[in-house]
């Protein structure tokens, strides 16, 4: 008998030999993976293949249709020999396409011919390449429809195949190497004939409720449609089941994450927080007064806030996130900032303080009663440096903590971590912010932010597994920033007018950032788009990394660019380096001059990426900037236009127009709006692993589902697994279903708990 989990090497017939490649390398073992390899896309059988441009090199698959087949006899250069050569010319709805079969003997051309003769179609797959003038498919493979001639064929046509029965759509499969798509889909075919039962997921009132068709008709019609609608009407149940069981995960976390309780922190008699707002310089924006009420109500539940606070670059997310930090400390609890760099903990930490004045100077003499003690904890801090802050946080005197991954370290241990707040949060891993959670005698309450939501967090916000609150609004004195994309492969000449631009603004009094991609030499800044950019705070640092160089120039390097301006363009200005492998120390000195007015062009990695403010600073010139995603690109161009002065951004890239790169940079420059870009960051790099550690797009963890594509799916699915749920908590009911939840739970591994 034959079931999903019987093991797929009973269905692959004559194939065994290529068992290994499904099961390692596609990663089928069951009939019941095999059976959940969807196709990646369907031909057409009854047309011919509309063929409008070919490139060479390129890997064509088409339906094609036998115009010429002629044996052609020659002599073999090395043995003197007769040799025999089948001359195949294809016609397609567009170019026609030449075949050559070679054959040691007259025989086997001939029974080629008999196969290949004129008027017979099939599924050709090859590389097209131009021979003579003409279009040729080289190293052909093929499935030939309709019955071949009889007799026994050449050697080695394994890799060949005749179906007698086609229907109107041949299923194309996601492939690998020795594996051809009418492999899978024969193994697929007598599978399906075999199955001695398809267990079905969903229930009925939710197939009914939903309009979804049973396991059965939803396999039959993925695998073998008729036409497109069959195809539809499959992939939409597909879709639906895999976000129902999705959010049926999520929803079991965050009923088992309510159900651990944490402390309530109603902010006690409010004293810190009201003697701060009543020393605030301005008034609060709707949106922030709006958020602040939104995590108050949080705060004073009984159970762990999981909110995110995303909003524009200068919205005042800082400002909102601190007073949520006060209301913890007002509760008698503790409040920790966690930021990926240490030049950004630095950034808050001054901000802060700042902000606060002397009610940040808890514990001293002369300081006011609502007072609290704020620490800084960076990696680079040395022994003794840490260790009356380690005291004063263990001992609860200090309310408010800032740090970076030394937040995380064994030997750092809070009295009473009430609060979590993870700046940037894509550039912290699920075990990451567990680590500081973890802290926590109850479940502490987390907010994390970001002005740029990655694709991964886009995905989860959709997902529902956080709360959202948004700022809209931008704080009065923010100016618009201008964005423009330089192709110098196209224009050479356009990188002196950059660089005279830059001179403009110096001259008119203002500052410049320059960032480049590298370091120097053939050293990438560490870290990137999803970690951080060189700070010596990461465990384990790796040594500088060899990049991987495109074709062309070498990528701009800081300590090359320096040297080159300071000598040529921009020789007389103050020019001056900023990246991740300088000392803290010294990295510090370079931002406070940089503020203070005395450099006119900082040249930086990414670094300045997030938290750095220079009210003077107005434009920024990114080298390379194909070489940054959307995310980054867009906190960077948020560093200038800050102080009500104009910003000009302008992207310089040797990307050819049409390419992704090019069209990436072209987004970013056609809008300022960050959530518009979280969608463009979306579609072209994919969810990320939704429910595990992974925060990178290229992996994704989903396998019908596109967070933008089915997002009213989604949102339905999580309506039905709440009452699902509400109904019958163990989904006793459904074991189809609870089966599925519980694989995809195992499948996310402890990071279900940990998120």
């Amino acid at each position: 008998m034959i079931t999903v989990d019987t093991p797929v090497a009973a269905v692959l017939g004559d194939h065994k030999g290529k068992r290994a490649k499904i099961e390692d390398k596609l990663g089928l073992r069951t009939v019941g993976d095999l059976l959940r390899h969807f196709p990646r896309r369907y031909v057409e059988t009854k047309e011919l293949t509309k063929v409008d441009e070919l490139e060479p090199g390129e890997v064509v698959t088409v339906v094609g249709e036998v115009v010429s087949s002629d044996v052609r006899t020659y002599t073999d250069r090395r043995t003197g020999r007769t040799a025999y050569r089948l001359d195949v010319v294809l016609t397609t709805d567009g170019p026609r396409l030449r075949m050559s079969f070679f054959a040691k003997g007259r025989g086997v051309a001939e029974w080629n011919a008999r196969r290949l003769a004129v008027g017979r179609r099939g599924l050709f797959v090859g590389s097209a390449s131009v021979f003579r003038g003409d279009w040729q498919l080289t190293n052909p493979k093929m499935v030939l429809f309709g019955a071949g001639p009889e007799g026994s064929g050449p050697e080695g046509s394994d890799a060949e195949a005749e179906l007698d029965a086609m229907g109107a759509l041949y299923p194309i499969y996601p492939l690998t190497s020795g594996v051809e798509s009418w492999d899978l889909q024969r193994a697929i075919t007598f599978a399906r004939s075999v199955l001695d039962d398809v267990p079905e997921v969903l229930p009925a009132d939710v197939r009914e409720e939903h309009d979804l068709l049973p396991a059965r008709k939803a396999l039959d019609w993925v695998h073998a449609p008729d036409d497109r609608r069959q195809v539809g009407a499959a992939l939409k149940r597909y879709r639906f089941e895999e976000a129902l069981v999705t959010q049926l995960v999520l929803a079991r976390r965050r009923r088992a994450l309510r159900s651990l309780g944490a402390q309530a922190r109603t902010g006690g008699d409010g004293g810190l927080l009201a003697v701060f707002d009543a020393r605030l310089p301005f008034e609060l924006t709707a949106g922030q007064r709006a958020v602040g009420e939104e995590i108050e109500r949080d705060l004073a539940e009984p159970h762990p806030m999981n909110r995110l606070l995303q909003g524009e670059v200068g919205s005042g997310k800082t400002l909102v996130a601190l007073r949520a930090m006060l209301r913890v400390v007002d509760s008698g609890g503790q409040a920790a900032l966690l930021a990926p760099t240490e030049v950004l903990a630095q950034q808050h930490f001054r901000s802060i303080t700042a902000m606060l004045g002397d009610l940040a100077t808890g514990g001293m003499l002369g300081g006011p009663a609502e007072a609290t003690a704020v620490e800084l904890l960076t990696g680079s801090m040395t022994k003794g440096q840490r260790t009356e802050p380690l005291l004063r946080i263990a001992s609860g005197e200090a309310g408010i903590v800032i740090g970076t991954h030394a937040l995380l370290e064994e030997n750092v241990s809070f009295f009473d971590l009430g609060l979590v707040v993870v700046d940037e949060q894509h550039r912290f891993g699920v075990e990451q912010r567990a680590a500081l959670t973890g802290k926590a005698g109850t479940p502490p309450h987390v907010l994390v932010m970001t002005a740029t939501p990655i694709p991964r967090t886009v995905a989860m916000t959709v997902f529902g597994d956080l709360e959202t609150s948004t700022l809209t609004e931008l704080p009065a004195g923010r100016a618009p920033i201008q964005t423009n994309v330089v192709p110098v492969a196209e224009h050479p000449g356009w990188m002196g007018r950059v660089w005279e631009r830059v001179r403009e603004e110096v001259a008119a009094g203002h500052q410049v950032y320059v960032v480049c991609p590298r370091i120097a030499g053939d050293e990438l800044e560490q870290g990137g788009e999803d970690a951080p950019d060189g700070d010596p705070d990461v465990p384990e640092a790796p040594t500088p990394k060899k990049a991987q160089q495109p074709q062309g120039p070498p990528l701009a390097a800081v300590e090359e660019v320096v040297a080159d301006l300071a000598e040529g363009a921009l020789a007389g200005l103050r020019v001056a380096p900023l990246h991740g492998r300088m000392a803290p120390d010294e990295k510090e000195r370079t931002m406070r001059t940089f503020a203070a007015g005395d450099i006119d062009v900082l040249v930086s990695t990414t670094v300045i990426e997030v938290g750095v403010d220079v009210a003077n600073a107005t434009t920024m010139v990114l080298l390379d900037a194909d070489r940054f995603g959307v995310s980054q690109l867009h906190q960077l161009r948020g560093r200038v236009g800050r102080g009500g002065l104009p910003g000009l951004c302008l992207l310089v890239s040797r990307a050819e127009a049409g390419t992704p790169a090019r069209q990436r940079l072209e987004a970013v420059a056609a809008t300022t709006d960050g959530f518009e870009l979280s969608r463009v960051d979306l579609e072209q790099r994919r969810e990320g692993d939704v429910l595990g550690a992974s925060q990178s797009g290229y992996r994704s963890s989903l396998q019908n589902l596109r967070v933008l594509r089915d997002e009213k799916t989604i949102v339905a699915a999580r309506s039905t697994a709440e009452a699902l749920l509400d109904r019958d908590p163990d989904l006793t009911a459904t074991p189809g279903l609870a089966a599925a939840v519980r694989d995809m739970e195992l499948a996310a591994g402890g990071f279900i708990e940990k998120s």
